[in-house]
């Protein structure tokens, strides 16, 4: 591994660190201010982020404006701001106004699973063996935390879990969407633009929020939210695929739960039984999985 690949892969772990990091902020703010409501925070990050990206894109001269000269690009990006972006973040900060950072984030990282099943339904294509026991021990691995190992009754509400899995799904939508947007556009200008769309969808179908009180530390957490959850990960993320395998990059996405769970136990007090410490290592260790590709046997002729 030369030295570039070594930084970038150091940039993608933190990357994925602050992405984790980002659901403790929202945690703060929802405690500290509760009128300043999930809605209205993913209204902030995805408003405030799609123009920052969308700005970033006419800066690095990557004509923003060209995906809206397409009418299939301009629907892929609707649909990717509407169908996946919305769920991704919006579901996302519900689980954690519900329950906390950590079980939100676990319950996200089962996203990929939800792309095995889309393809295997729609697009015919067959699960390898790999991916089918490792959904398997991820399912195994949120039961074990839905119900802290007593199968008999929940440990966390509905809500929460409902909340934490519509998120996952809306991360599959969020990768299978855009594809064929980034196959002609840069990626800052699509998530900038599915962002930005995201916001206004949310504007759209809610209007009026309730006010709330503006103080220094409420700024500073939401900025943190925007700039240090959203813009520079997403940045840096985006960066490190052109040195590092995207393999590795998603290996290395595991990260965002581990941060979010030690965030959670240092500054919320959350306290982890042996089955929640099962149940995430066996989602965590199936998620990796997915990436597993065994090496071809490469045949030599002896004579």
């Amino acid at each position: 591994m030369t030295k570039q690949q070594k930084l970038w892969t150091l940039l993608t772990i933190l990357s994925t660190f602050l992405w984790g990091v980002s659901g403790l902020f929202a945690k703060f703010i929802f405690e500290l201010e509760p009128n300043l409501t999930p809605l209205l925070l993913s209204q902030i990050r995805m408003l405030g982020g799609g123009l920052v990206l969308l700005a970033l894109a006419s800066y690095k001269k990557e004509a923003p404006l060209a995906l809206w000269k397409n009418k299939q690009s301009a629907k892929t990006a609707i649909a990717y701001g509407l169908g996946g972006i919305i769920p991704v973040q919006f579901c996302y900060f519900m689980a954690i106004k519900l329950g906390d950072a950590s079980i939100a984030t676990i319950l996200q990282f089962v996203g990929p699973f939800f792309i095995i099943l889309y393809l295997a339904v729609f697009q015919k294509q067959r699960p390898r063996r790999i991916e089918v026991i490792s959904a398997l021990v991820a399912f195994l691995g949120v039961a074990l935390l839905a119900t802290h190992g007593d199968l008999t009754q929940l440990a966390i509400t509905p809500a929460v879990l409902i909340w934490g899995l519509l998120s996952a799904v809306g991360g599959a939508a969020n990768t299978l969407i855009p594809r064929s947007l980034l196959q002609h556009y840069s990626s800052t200008a699509v998530t900038g633009w599915g962002l930005l769309i995201a916001g206004i969808g949310l504007t759209v179908i809610h209007p009026s929020f309730e006010s709330f009180s503006v103080t220094f530390e409420l700024v500073l957490l939401v900025l943190a939210v925007v700039v240090l959850g959203t813009i520079i990960p997403f940045q840096l993320f985006t960066n490190a695929l052109k040195y590092i395998r995207p393999t590795t990059a998603s290996m290395l996405d595991a990260f965002e739960p581990i941060a979010a769970t030690i965030g959670s136990i240092i500054f919320f007090g959350l306290q982890l039984s042996g089955a929640d410490l099962l149940g995430s290592f066996l989602v965590i260790i199936a998620v990796l999985a997915l990436n597993w590709r065994p090496r071809k046997k490469k045949f030599t002729n002896n004579v």
